[in-house]
């Protein structure tokens, strides 16, 4: 256990009885700056598998147990209210990450990788990672926690579940070098693997069914695993017929989303139009 780690799970675990003393802020600022440089993580890779790292999330939860009300407006017609502990991210030139202008908002604790691209509005929440090369489009929500891999493609209008709480719970995780297709929803309790492709208006969730035509296999969440997409997956949205009763008798179908193929030559092009984009 290093220094800092054991100092937010004191300061998690014991509160003070007389409220915080400047020393407890500086052992969170020193924690959000190690978010920052993305040197601690809510989740890290685990050999094959990703781990919870729950001082991680105690520490941004404390942020907000620490933090008083602040007023950041600007003038009377822009007012924007939040805990000090969590001002908006500041930025550098020399971070490397191009920020459109349009009324975008990134929570101070994020990481950012070098060459991310965020288009307005978006919103990153903090504790999310976001690495290298990422497109963040317009109208895209990363939510607190969330772990977003290299060369990510975020479309317009996704949503990316975070899972802050329960500290044990993992966060939602998208690998390396996925595509989110417009409109979509990853929510809490599922990890997408690297170079998945998940087509517009496709939603996740933990209690979601999988069902994949081509292993012809049924993906769902195995207790506190993750539901998982595999590698290289292409998913769109589908559905299924309600198998019996009234439901039935109506012709009634459930969404569910189908893995229709594995990325192949054809899909290659594709992400390759997306890479024009950045």
């Amino acid at each position: 256990m290093s220094a800092l780690e054991k100092r937010i799970t004191d300061l998690f675990a014991n509160p003070p009885r007389d409220g915080y003393l400047p020393e407890h802020f500086e052992v969170f600022e020193e924690f959000k700056q190690a978010l920052n440089a993305g040197e601690v993580r809510a989740a890290t890779p685990a050999g094959d598998s990703w781990k919870v790292n729950l001082w991680v999330k105690q520490g941004i939860l404390l942020g907000f147990r620490m933090g008083y009300l602040w007023d950041y407006s600007i003038d009377a017609n822009f007012r924007y209210y939040d805990k000090h502990t969590y001002p908006l991210k500041r930025l550098k030139i020399d971070d490397g990450v191009r920020v459109v202008p349009g009324g975008s908002s990134i929570r101070d604790g994020v990481h950012l990788g070098r060459g991310v691209t965020c288009m307005p509005p978006m919103y990153i929440n903090v504790g999310a990672y976001v690495d290298d090369g990422t497109m963040v489009d317009s109208h895209v929500l990363v939510g607190s926690c969330a772990q977003i891999g290299k060369g990510v493609h975020l479309s317009a209008a996704c949503q990316i579940g975070g899972v802050l709480e329960p500290v044990g719970a993992l966060p939602v995780i998208i690998e390396n070098d996925v595509l989110v297709g417009g409109n979509c929803g990853v929510y809490e309790g599922t990890l997408v693997r690297e170079g998945a492709v998940l087509g517009a208006g496709t939603v996740l969730t933990g209690g979601t069914p999988v069902y994949d035509l081509i292993r012809q296999s049924i993906y769902r969440r195995n207790g506190d695993a993750p539901l998982e997409i595999p590698s290289n997956a292409v998913v769109v949205p589908g559905s299924r017929a309600v198998p019996k009763g009234w439901g039935r008798e109506q012709d009634l179908s459930i969404y569910t989303p189908v893995i229709v193929k594995y990325r192949d030559s054809k899909t290659e092009s594709s992400i390759h139009l997306e890479d024009l984009l950045r």
